[in-house]
């Protein structure tokens, strides 16, 4: 079992601004090429917070930069999560959302031809960055951009969770083994996906570095770079990337994996109509009750554990009725986050701060509602190993109140809460 580390977090634009002038090229130059980045990743290293962060610094900065975003479940969170922040909210044309579909996939690499031909038709990006979801492998979506005439691939991140590999690979010391371990058994799975992401990438970054043992980080840096001695590795925390450096970047060096290419082939063609690869199976969670906080923390304890790669979405407590939170957990970390507040709670709120006409005009649309608690609702995804995500997915869904508790929580009951009520806000 692994221990949860929790941290309850406010918002989440934090980046280190430069002064460096970004010249959009002249599109109308039939040699010019849009450039293209790709965020990929294992599942919750942190690719949808620097997502996020570098689509706040493209609206701030007014740099046209267009969005690709890719969600293997079919709730889409992390396409919501984009849409409803600034950068896409005043501008909706400039994302595109493929979700219940690994990107690398046959099916998955279709849609991602027709999104990118309807940016280029509706749009003028000066740069277009897709995410793709933790399944994702990076080959079959290299291959696709080898033959492009109006995009061009500069730049195959690979975010790598230093956590992760603390936790479950001694510090990135025993990946690569387990690898040739899994080769020798002829086996595949999410430890063949990570090593081959390490592999196909010409950026590495470390994300969650503050997170483990001081002085640890450069012993992860080296382990990964004896798996791919070409790249080197940089460290990221809270998306701390400036966007200018994104126009620097040269095009994929595709020579550089033409032989990995090959020989990989064969095996990824066979994958290649899998939309769950890797033995990953994806559960999802709807329901208008709230958790109950007490119980939500004891099952975090007690039935997480690495085989459960991934779970995100959108939530309540009984005990903080008032406030949309976001569920964020990867491996043994958990992050909560303040995206809002619900309709229903500011409505029943008396200390509300707004006017009447406002009330009114949220109680209209708290009419069109059909659960119980008016706007107020739970959609998460579980994602983790095949034989282990139903546990952990029927012990997250008895956390949700029962008919006594409703009861109580109707007539104003307190539940108790052990969870973090300390906030940080992360500021730009």
């Amino acid at each position: 079992m692994v221990t949860p580390f929790l941290r309850l977090t406010f918002g989440g634009r934090f980046f280190e601004p430069l002064v460096t002038q970004v010249t959009v090229e002249n599109s109308a130059d039939s040699s010019y090429k849009v450039p293209v980045v790709i965020l990929n990743g294992f599942l919750g290293s942190g690719k949808t917070t620097l997502f996020r962060k570098l689509l706040s610094q493209a609206k701030k900065k007014d740099i046209p930069v267009c969005a690709i975003v890719n969600d293997m479940s079919e709730l889409d969170i992390d396409g919501e999560i984009l849409a409803t922040g600034e950068a896409v909210e005043s501008n909706s044309g400039i994302l595109e959302s493929i979700h219940n579909v690994v990107l690398s996939s046959k099916k998955g690499i279709e849609k991602l031809d027709e999104a990118l031909n309807k940016l280029l038709s509706t749009q003028e990006p000066a740069l277009i960055i897709i995410e793709t979801s933790g399944s994702c492998h990076p080959m079959p979506l290299i291959e696709y951009f080898k033959g492009q005439n109006q995009v061009s691939l500069t730049g195959v991140f690979t975010l790598v969770d230093s956590l992760m590999l603390a936790h479950d690979y001694h510090y990135g010391k025993d990946l690569f083994p387990n690898m040739q371990r899994n080769i020798a058994q002829g086996k595949r799975d999410t430890v063949n996906l990570l090593v081959e992401q390490v592999l196909f990438c010409s950026h590495l970054f470390l994300t969650k570095g503050d997170r483990i043992e001081e002085g640890k980080l450069p012993q992860i840096a080296g382990y990964m770079q004896e798996i791919n001695p070409s790249v080197t590795a940089h460290s990221v925390n809270f998306g701390r990337l400036t966007l200018e450096s994104l126009f620097d970047l040269k095009e994929y060096n595709y020579r550089k994996v033409a032989k990995l290419a090959q020989e990989l082939k064969p095996v990824l063609e066979a994958e290649e109509d899998a939309d769950r690869p890797y033995d990953l199976a994806t559960r999802v969670i709807k329901d208008d009750r709230p958790f109950h906080p007490q119980r939500l923390w004891d099952v975090c304890h007690q039935y997480l554990d690495k085989r459960i790669y991934r779970s995100k979405g959108f939530f309540w407590l009984a005990s903080r009725d008032k406030f949309s939170l976001l569920w964020n957990q990867a491996a043994g970390g958990i992050s909560l986050e303040l995206i809002g507040s619900w309709r229903s709670g500011i409505v029943e709120d008396p200390d509300h701060g707004i006017t009447d006409f406002e009330i009114e005009e949220l109680k209209k649309m708290l009419a069109n509602e059909t659960g119980r608690f008016g706007d107020r609702h739970c959609n998460l995804t579980v994602i983790g190993d095949q034989a282990h995500v139903d546990r952990f997915t029927d012990a997250l869904k008895a956390c949700f109140l029962l008919e006594d508790e409703i009861e109580h929580y109707r007539n104003g009951g307190e539940f108790e809460d052990p969870w973090p009520t300390r906030i940080v806000k992360m500021k730009s």
